[in-house]
C-alpha cells in the first residue's frame, strides 16, 4: 500500500490547468485535481475534452506490462526497461509490479526524476563523465543503502574523468564495459582489446568497481539474426573471458550481463540462455522499452513477436484524436495536430478511425491518408468528398513510442469505451 508521502500517487493532486493539452478547460475552472478529474470518469469525446488529445488505452497497456514481464520470466531474463520511452513515473511502478528489476536511463536528468520517485535500481547505458552528475550519484549512494546505479564506461579516457570527480566519494562507482555494436555503430569500445584496455583502467581506480558486460544491438551495423546473434556472443564471450582472468572484484556477489533494446530480445533470449555458469551468478538484464506502449508503424514491423508469435504479441495503446478544421477540396482536408503534437521521426501517422461530428458514429478510416505535418496541422489526402467533414474527429496511429510520450505531459487513460480512468504525467 502507498504510503501517504508516495510521490507517485502525489501526482493525482496536480491541479488541471493550461500545462496541461486537450484537457477540459471547465475542469481548470472549477479548481480540480488530476485525481479529481480521474474520479468523475468522463468520456473523451463528450467530456469536454478539447483537440488535439493524445490517449492510452488502459487494456493495451496492461497487456504489453503482462507480456513483457512474463516475456523475461519465462527466458530468466532479468528487466530494467528503459524508461527514456515514456519518462512517466505511474508507469515505472506498474512494470516494478510486473517483475522489474529496476529501471534503465540514458543521462543524468532522467536519473533525478526517477530518484524523486523512488526508483531503487537505476541501469544508466552511457558512460557518465559529467562530474557533477557523479557527485550526485555519489551523494545519492551514500545517503540511501539500499539504492543501487551501474552505468556505462566504454573509454580509457572516461575512466580517468569518473575517477576524476570521484575521489572523495565515500563508496565505489559500479560499472559495466559497453561493447560497441560495431564500426559506424553507436557508442562502447570498438574491439575486444578496447574492452580489455577499459576494465585495466577500472581496475586501476579506487572509486570504480567493475560488475559486467553490456552493449545495445540494434545497433549491429546491417542488422539482421545472425549478425545480432554474434555480437551478443561477442558480448558474453568477454564476460566469460574476464570471469576467468579474475577481472571481477572479490567483493562481488553477480556478474551483469546486459542488452536488450526493443527489435532483438529474443536474440539476446537465445544467446543470454547459452552462457555457462561463471564463477558468480550472472544477472541477465533485458533493457526494453518501447513495449509498454507500442506504437502503430515502426515497432509493430520490428517487434521480435513477429517471429514468435507464440511467444504473445503487444498491442498498440496511443491513439491522438485531432479534428478536422478546413475541408478546401474533395480530396484535401486539415486536422488540427501537427509537429507539435505528432511524433513524425519513423514516419507519418497513419489514419485509423473517423468519428462523425454529428453523430457519434465511428468508422475506419478508409481512404483517408496523412501525407504531410506542418507545425500545428496534418495534411490529409482524401479518395472521396464524404471520407471527412469539417468537425469530424480523426483517430492517428503514429510510430516511436519515445517521440510520443515526450510532446505531451498528461495523457489520459481511457477504457474500451472512451471513458477515461486515469492521466499519466509525463517528466522530460
Amino acid at each position: 500500500m502507498a504510503s501517504a508521502s508516495d510521490p507517485v500517487q502525489e501526482l493525482a493532486d496536480e491541479p488541471v490547468d493550461h500545462r496541461f493539452k486537450g484537457l477540459p478547460p471547465d475542469a481548470q475552472t472549477a479548481g480540480l485535481t488530476v485525481g479529481a478529474l480521474a474520479a468523475q470518469r468522463r468520456g473523451i469525446h463528450t467530456g469536454g475534452f478539447t483537440t488535439p488529445v493524445l490517449t492510452l488505452d488502459a487494456d493495451a497497456l496492461e497487456h504489453n506490462l503482462t507480456t513483457l514481464g512474463t516475456y523475461a520470466a519465462r527466458h530468466s531474463l532479468a528487466f530494467a526497461p528503459h524508461g527514456k520511452t515514456c519518462m512517466a513515473p505511474q508507469l515505472f511502478r506498474r512494470q516494478l509490479e510486473h517483475g522489474a528489476w529496476g529501471i534503465t536511463a540514458a543521462v543524468p536528468h532522467q536519473a533525478r526524476v526517477y530518484r524523486t520517485f523512488g526508483i531503487q535500481r537505476i541501469f544508466l547505458a552511457n558512460e557518465l563523465v559529467d562530474p557533477a552528475a557523479l557527485r550526485w550519484v555519489a551523494g545519492e549512494l551514500a545517503g540511501d543503502p539500499d539504492f543501487r546505479f551501474v552505468c556505462y564506461v566504454d573509454s580509457v579516457r572516461g575512466v580517468h574523468l569518473m575517477d576524476r570527480a570521484l575521489r572523495d566519494a565515500p563508496a565505489r562507482l559500479d560499472v559495466v564495459v559497453e561493447l560497441g555494436a560495431g564500426e559506424g555503430a553507436r557508442t562502447g569500445a570498438r574491439t575486444d582489446d578496447d574492452c580489455r584496455a577499459v576494465a585495466d583502467a577500472v581496475a586501476a581506480t579506487g572509486t570504480l568497481r567493475l560488475v559486467g558486460i553490456a552493449g545495445y544491438e540494434a545497433e549491429v551495423p546491417d542488422a539482421d539474426p545472425a549478425r545480432v546473434h554474434a555480437y551478443l556472443r561477442r558480448l558474453t564471450s568477454l564476460a566469460v573471458e574476464f570471469d576467468k582472468a579474475g577481472r571481477f572484484p572479490a567483493d562481488l556477489d553477480e556478474i551483469i550481463v546486459s542488452a536488450g533494446g526493443s527489435s532483438w530480445f529474443d536474440a539476446v533470449a537465445d544467446v543470454f540462455a547459452e552462457i555457462p555458469e561463471l564463477s558468480r551468478p550472472v544477472l541477465k538484464l533485458l533493457r526494453s522499452g518501447a513495449y509498454v506502449s507500442h506504437d502503430h508503424g515502426w515497432y509493430t514491423r520490428l517487434t521480435p513477436f513477429n517471429r514468435h508469435p507464440e511467444e504473445g504479441g503487444l498491442r498498440p495503446a496511443f491513439r491522438l484524436w485531432t479534428q478536422v478544421v478546413s475541408r478546401p477540396s474533395p480530396t484535401q482536408a486539415f486536422v488540427n495536430a501537427g509537429k507539435r503534437d505528432i511524433a513524425y521521426d519513423l514516419g507519418l501517422p497513419e489514419a485509423e478511425l473517423v468519428r462523425d461530428a454529428l453523430t457519434g458514429e465511428e468508422r475506419p478510416a478508409a481512404g483517408v491518408r496523412v501525407v504531410k505535418l506542418s507545425d500545428q496541422h496534418a495534411w490529409l489526402e482524401t479518395d472521396s468528398a464524404d471520407a471527412v467533414e469539417v468537425g469530424d474527429w480523426v483517430a492517428l496511429g503514429m510510430s516511436h513510442p519515445c517521440t510520443i510520450f515526450e510532446k505531451w505531459p498528461l495523457i489520459p487513460v481511457v477504457e474500451a469505451d472512451g471513458t477515461v480512468t486515469d492521466y499519466v504525467r509525463t517528466f522530460f
